[in-house]
């Protein structure tokens, strides 16, 4: 008999948990509810929607094994209608958001991970160097199961992102489930205010390539690459190390991108009743026409995938790597009634081959990597940095002075 991982188990179950939701909704919305009524009728779509909904509660209330807390219970509910939507719609209750609202916008202290929900339990995205998470060995892809004693399933992401951040010296338990493990690790980390590590830079072939390895996408390292980049000078070939950058503003991404591509939509970005807006590169930020290669992983997340996306989609340079995360959206804050508030997402960035990141994330144009069934069947994979030999590879058979 073949031993199926437990993770695995999980996986399959959750997955078949979000089919069996995604059906349900489908149905209850496409027959009675808002998507299924025609213009005059979608008021009366909704007013049958709310009253399935209450005799669901009402069953629940007279039927169901024990006593509910029907507060749980409709908490619970508006938990899983947001987190039905996308990873980062979400509900608050009252006392989440009024934590939420009072966090400190810089300066908690971290365990060095960039977290998102995937299959609805806390994904690792990313992990910082040096940080506490490194130390104990996490890496993009793992899943966290639980904070303390609460499972990620039942959390919105907000709110596990809190519970992440804390005082310098403070701890935390994560129960970890890692791809390749069947059961999870229990993990204490120590929370600290970890130093943002400094642009990689390296130089190869005799100087003819410069390496540059970002990180984090913020607005001051974007200006330290765009130094490098001018001291450089126009002919010298550029290899863009996007793996594992987590976070930064979306301008900073595409700004990125736009010091190598002089003109044509970056990305562009619209949502139901978000007005469409496009970004266009700017002749003036425009740095080098130089041959240009990025690199990008599944840790490449927000907005280092504008700039892969931007890059990829004007066939500017080559993209290589593994398929990124799939982030690039935004939030409206709508307060309600009780205290209680949504975040929900009005818009979703698209690269200028328009497709949307969230949905589609950015495949590169030359995918160096195992695949799924590899990392499952734990083949061994060649020794060395592969995509970083493919990438310098691709360089070398360029001539410098090409126009974009």
């Amino acid at each position: 008999m073949v031993c199926v991982p437990r993770f695995f188990q999980r996986f399959v179950f959750v997955l078949s948990l979000a089919i069996f939701a995604a059906l349900g909704l489908g149905f209850l919305f496409g027959e009675f509810g808002w998507f299924g009524v025609h213009a005059g009728g979608q008021q009366d779509g909704a007013y049958r929607q709310m009253a399935i909904f209450r005799q669901v509660l009402s069953k629940i209330q007279t039927d169901y094994v024990t006593d509910p807390n029907i507060n749980d219970v409709t908490t619970g509910a508006l938990h899983g209608l947001l987190e039905s939507l996308d990873a980062d719609s979400s509900y608050l209750t009252a006392s989440e958001y009024k934590v939420y609202k009072q966090r400190p916008a810089t300066g908690a202290a971290q365990v060095g991970i960039t977290v998102s929900k995937r299959f609805g339990y806390a994904m690792v995205v990313s992990v910082l160097p040096g940080s506490a998470a490194e130390k104990e060995h996490l890496a993009d892809g793992d899943v966290i199961e639980s904070i303390g004693e609460q499972s990620t399933r039942e959390l919105s992401l907000p709110v596990i992102r809190m519970l992440l951040e804390g005082k310098p010296g403070t701890t935390v338990t994560l129960s970890v489930v890692h791809p390749t493990k069947s059961d999870p690790d229990k993990l204490t980390l120590t929370r600290s205010i970890a130093a943002t590590p400094a642009l990689g830079e390296q130089q190869y072939e005799g100087a003819t390539i410069l390496y540059l390895k970002p990180g984090a996408l913020t607005a001051s390292r974007v200006d330290e690459i765009a130094a490098r980049l001018k001291a450089a000078g126009k002919d010298r070939k550029v290899l863009l190390d996007l793996r594992d950058s987590a976070g930064g503003d979306p301008q900073d991404g595409l700004r990125l991108a736009n010091f190598f591509v002089k003109q044509g939509t970056l990305a562009t970005l619209e949502g139901q009743k978000f007005p469409r807006q496009s970004f266009t590169a700017d002749p003036a930020t425009f740095i080098t026409a130089a041959p240009l290669a990025v690199l990008v992983n599944r840790g490449t997340f927000g907005a280092a995938e504008l700039t892969a996306a931007a890059i990829e989609g004007l066939k500017r340079g080559d993209v290589v790597g593994e398929r990124t995360f799939g982030q690039g959206t935004v939030q409206k804050t709508i307060e309600l009634p009780d205290g209680a508030a949504l975040l929900l997402t009005v818009a979703k960035y698209e690269g200028p081959d328009g497709k949307k990141i969230p949905d589609e994330a950015v495949l590169p144009n030359v995918v160096v990597g195992p695949t799924v069934e590899e990392e499952e069947e734990e083949t061994p994979q060649p020794k060395g940095d592969q995509p970083l030999l493919k990438a310098l590879e691709l360089l070398k058979a360029k001539n410098t002075g090409i126009s974009t």
